[in-house]
């Protein structure tokens, strides 16, 4: 079944999900700002680590779309596509690692962010050509998940809060408040945060929709 005749409705299917990560967004703001326990709440740049997050949840939901769609009809060209572009996407966003080192821009701002957002866009282009109808859905539920994430980092770096979503990486520029969140906010949660969960998703995803094969029909009893 192609995009223009499915009727997938795609608002509904990422609707439970995209609010289980607002819920899970909004528990991680509240605990950086009551300071509980940094295990689960850490609220130094980047917050790697923290338990409670969402970076995880395209692991989950990439399968869990995938399967969604094939319950409806909707299938991927082929079985192999989505794994092989998925993978490939995720190895295009990765090249901006030796690409600063072999540009020397390993401590130079903006240069090496330019870098990591060029190969971004190239990812997100490479992802969409495993399976367009997963595509779809996984870019409407990044969107759904991150837009919150750049909103709550808008007034956490204007307010100074203290929390991942507002302190910024090691060695960055002095700046203003705007133009810190348009390069550490705005830019990754709408573009890099965009890639990780097309790429890693499709990936998933495929793996998924690739282990559940149609048994094929029975053979019809001979006389």
């Amino acid at each position: 079944m192609n995009g223009t005749s499915s009727k997938v409705n795609t608002m509904q299917l990422i609707l439970i999900p995209s609010i289980i990560t607002l819920a899970i967004t909004l528990v991680r703001l509240v605990g950086e700002l009551q300071h509980w326990n940094k295990t689960f709440f850490n609220p130094e740049a980047g917050g790697g680590g923290a338990v409670i997050g969402i970076s995880w949840l395209p692991f989950i939901l990439g399968p869990y779309f995938a399967l969604k769609l094939m319950s409806a009809g909707e299938r991927p060209p082929s079985i192999a596509r989505p794994i092989v572009f998925g993978l490939i996407a995720i190895l295009v966003a990765m090249l901006s690692i030796p690409l600063i080192r072999v540009l020397k821009l390993q401590e130079q701002f903006p240069g090496s962010l330019i870098v990591i957002l060029v190969c971004a866009i190239v990812s997100i282009f490479v992802a969409s050509r495993g399976w367009a109808m997963l595509n779809k859905v996984l870019l409407a539920y990044a969107y759904a998940a991150r837009i919150p994430v750049a909103i709550i980092m808008f007034f956490a770096i204007k307010g100074d809060w203290g929390t991942h979503y507002d302190v910024p990486p090691p060695n960055f520029p002095a700046m203003s408040w705007f133009m810190k969140w348009f390069w550490i906010g705005a830019l990754p949660q709408l573009i890099l945060w965009i890639t990780f969960t097309l790429c890693f998703g499709m990936f998933v995803g495929g793996i998924a929709a690739a282990l559940r094969r149609e048994k094929p029909a029975a053979s019809p009893a001979t006389a």
